[in-house]
């Protein structure tokens, strides 16, 4: 063998073996697609997390958050499962009741929610339901005696802002007009101010981390009805649950099941989210980072800072809950369909 072949092989082999020991991720940046408008609670969060990420992965790939916002984030869920690379360099912000528009077969959903890969979320997110305090609807009982209903804003179908409105008439019959079509949480919060709407359901602690509910809590402008929870949380000991309102207002089992069925997507907090058939060697090295994100201390502090809570859940619990949410009963499925259409 000539001096020149053997000095080409070894020179192969040594570059194959450097190759083999950089991580996939050295120089390469990861995009967090955020299914809703900048400064949202889903885009607030990602941000946080590309800022701290990065250096719990091998090779420390930049991490950047890009928005994608539109139909309650289902352009943004129909972007990550049919067009960006299962490759490990995309990961997903969406709204976790989307699988509700799947549940009932809604046309524009161009995913199977059981077969994305399931990375985390930082927080668990029951709701509440705001009103003006400068209507007469001091409670979930004035709303069912009202002659005209409360308006109500969402972004559509499948978010929180329109299936609690719903739900509530389903179970305890307070009728809600829910206006729908806003782009996201700011577009929301101008109508309210400016009188379109009057309430509104969100995330408890998106309600209590940002503007401009501080503000508004503080002016008395607004007035808590209802929480999602199974208990009361402890900054709103006085607002009952709607579990609470059901024994009240003897509501029946079966709807009942169909309460737990739709609120199970607050178990599903805020996910992160990367598109299907990704490596399982790609996604644990997501997971395990943001697990290790979870307990940063710089992020924490971050989180401290925008007056966040923090309750992580992982990726392989939110994967168990998103394959069993969407194994719904044909009798759950239907009644879903009536409640959830426009």
């Amino acid at each position: 063998m000539s001096k020149t072949i053997l000095s080409f092989i070894l020179g192969f082999l040594i570059t194959a073996s450097a190759d083999a020991q950089t991580p996939f991720y050295q120089g390469k940046t990861i995009t967090i697609i955020v299914g809703y408008q900048a400064g949202d609670g889903y885009d607030i969060w990602a941000r946080l997390l590309a800022a701290h990420m990065g250096k719990h992965i091998p090779g420390n790939p930049g991490v950047m958050a890009q928005n994608m916002p539109g139909a309650g984030s289902m352009i943004a869920a129909n972007h990550i499962y049919n067009v960006a690379k299962a490759d490990g360099l995309t990961l997903g912000s969406i709204g976790p009741s989307l699988y509700l528009d799947q549940l009932v077969g809604k046309k524009e959903v161009q995913f199977d929610w059981a077969k994305f890969g399931w990375v985390g979320s930082a927080e668990n997110t029951p709701w509440l339901l705001y009103m003006n305090s400068h209507t007469p609807y001091k409670t979930i009982d004035d709303v069912r005696r009202a002659k005209e209903p409360p308006k109500c804003s969402a972004t559509s179908t499948g978010t929180s802002g329109h299936f609690i409105p719903k739900l509530l008439e389903e179970a305890v019959g307070a009728k809600f007009n829910v206006v729908m079509g806003y782009q996201g949480g700011a577009e929301q919060d101008l109508a309210f101010e400016r009188g379109e709407v009057v309430c509104r359901a969100l995330s408890i602690p998106t309600f209590f981390a940002r503007e401009p509910f501080t503000t508004w809590r503080k002016k008395n402008m607004v007035r808590i009805l209802l929480q999602t929870g199974r208990k009361r949380d402890q900054k709103m000991s006085d607002v009952p649950t709607i579990h609470e309102l059901m024994n009240e207002y003897k509501t029946t089992a079966s709807t009942r099941s169909l309460v737990t069925a739709v609120l199970a997507s607050g178990d599903l907090g805020r996910p992160f989210i990367t598109p299907p058939a990704i490596a399982a060697d790609r996604l644990k090295i997501l997971r395990d980072a943001f697990r290790k994100t979870m307990s940063d201390p710089a992020f924490l502090a971050d989180v401290k800072a925008r007056k966040f809570e923090i309750d992580p859940d992982y990726g392989e619990e939110l994967e168990r809950i998103a394959k069993e949410i969407v194994s719904q009963p044909r009798e759950i499925v239907e009644r879903m369909k009536k409640l959830l259409s426009e």
